[in-house]
């Protein structure tokens, strides 16, 4: 307190005059003004949030505002001049079952009179006039609280269930286009094998051989550089390919013509294997080349297949955070990156997905697998929100000494009357069923409480925004967890 306290007389017609205590009988007044005290305080802090929770103070008159701690900055949450207001220690009725300590900080902008009572002394008036409200109060606090760890727990599984039904299906994908390519390629081995043969026993002399292993080594550095065509563009060279070969006396072309087009190989390379063998060796030539253009191309498919499981079990780990340490420096791209993957399954074909990163943003501390859960609920929100058309961008920027992440979605935005309610608990505008209502509150109490940054909404229809502010320094790690 900036000002020394300047104790006056205690009324209890001033008292009785207050919403508080209008329903006291003289007899509890006059022992208020016994145990209590009228103070007088010069405009300044009158506590600080998290410092011991000593007193109890009810506003007589004069203008009082209440704040917050939001990283380094106090975001004022209230300003009032009502009488009656009470700020201060009124969970001390709770005693040692809850931290004792201010959840706000408070100050008053010029000079105001309070009514104050000692954090014990009011403990004790709750029990002895009111042991009923007393026993309500502590079922309702507690009760809550129990539900929304309950109910957080439960969403936190259902999310759980449902990315892990997602990185099935994602693993699924691959690792069946790698079973698929695997049993593709046992039967190229093997027809490679026979035409080895053939090759061996016929009249192919040595510079012809050679030639042909060239022309093998030459068609394995073309299909490293092929790029996709078009399915019209594939569909072209296919019949011109098919063309080139029945003109050739080729039998059956149309069936090397999709392996040579998959391959980036046309009918200009066709003429390059032509004037390189003789024309007897041509069709031998041609088909040991489609036996090794496709083996080449199934062991693509199969390094790309296993290169996918292992980027979406890599994704899943950095998600769930399992092998790191709870509290750790991180790269909060990708940290989003994983969550984006692990929710891929989730994002219908009309969602496009922007990131917008901005490059040198520095690692942070933090809590990785939380902060991934606080991604998940924001990114599963804009995804609801858009109903499966739109798009998502997730946007980093540095903002002086806060790293900023936005989730931006263009569906219908969120009305003016909630945006001050969305991040309470259990308040959801979904249907019956569809949400807890603790998503946001769990994201907000991750971000707020335990990073000591911030979590805020800007909304518009066609433009919502849910900009999430870290700090850069480390502060003093909060280990409770954000139930």
């Amino acid at each position: 307190m900036t000002g020394p306290d300047q104790p006056m007389l205690c009324s209890a017609d001033e008292l009785r005059t207050l919403f508080l205590f209008e329903k006291l009988t003289d007899e509890q007044l006059g022992w208020l003004c016994r145990e209590g005290s009228v103070v007088s305080l010069d405009p300044g802090p009158v506590y600080t949030e998290g410092d011991p929770a000593t007193c109890f103070y009810v506003l007589l008159d004069g203008t009082l505002v209440l704040s917050r701690r939001v990283g380094a900055d106090d975001i004022e949450v209230n300003r009032t001049s009502e009488r009656g207001v009470y700020s201060g220690a009124f969970y001390a009725y709770l005693g040692d079952r809850v931290p004792q300590l201010y959840n706000n900080s408070l100050r008053v902008t010029e000079p105001t009179r309070f009514f104050v009572l000692d954090a014990g002394i009011f403990a004790k008036i709750m029990h002895e006039w009111f042991p009923m409200a007393v026993h309500l109060l502590e079922g309702l606090f507690f009760g809550v609280q129990n539900t929304q760890q309950a109910i957080g727990q439960r969403e936190r599984l259902l999310a759980l269930g449902s990315l892990s039904a997602g990185l099935t299906h994602e693993l699924n994908n691959p690792a069946s286009a790698a079973v698929r390519a695997t049993s593709a390629l046992r039967e190229r081995v093997a027809g490679m094998r026979h035409k080895l043969g053939t090759i061996a026993a016929g009249p192919y002399s040595p510079a012809t051989l050679e030639t042909l292993i060239q022309l093998q080594e030459r068609a394995v550095e073309l299909v490293a550089k092929a790029t996709a065509l078009s399915p019209m563009e594939a569909s072209d060279r296919e019949d011109a390919i098919a063309d080139w070969l029945d003109e050739h006396g080729i039998a059956d072309g149309w069936e090397l013509a999709p392996v040579f087009v998959q391959a980036g190989l046309d009918t200009g390379w066709l003429d390059y294997v032509a004037a390189a063998v003789d024309e007897p060796t041509l069709e031998g030539a041609l088909r040991w080349l489609n036996y090794t253009v496709d083996t080449e191309l199934l062991m693509n498919e199969i390094a790309d297949s296993t290169t996918r499981i292992s980027t979406l079990v890599g994704a899943a780990k950095q998600y769930s955070q399992l092998d790191r340490a709870p509290y750790q420096v991180v790269d909060v791209h990708e940290l989003l990156d994983s969550t984006l993957m692990m929710l891929g399954s989730k994002i219908p074909e009309g969602v496009t997905v922007v990131r917008d990163y901005q490059a040198g943003v520095p690692p942070i501390p933090a809590y990785a697998a939380e902060l991934n859960q606080v991604w998940t609920n924001l990114i599963d929100n804009a995804l609801s929100a858009m109903n499966g058309t739109g798009t998502l961008t997730v946007r980093t920027r540095l903002d002086r000494d806060q790293v900023l992440v936005e989730f931006g979605d263009t569906g219908p935005g969120v009305p003016p009357d909630i945006q001050e309610r969305i991040f309470e608990p259990f308040f959801t505008t979904k249907p019956v069923g569809e949400g807890t209502g603790l998503g946001l509150d769990i994201s907000w109490r991750i971000i707020v409480n335990k990073h000591h940054g911030d979590l805020r909404v800007q909304s518009v229809p066609g433009d919502t925004r849910f900009l999430v502010r870290l700090p850069l320094t480390a502060q003093e790690p909060d280990s409770q967890e954000p139930g």
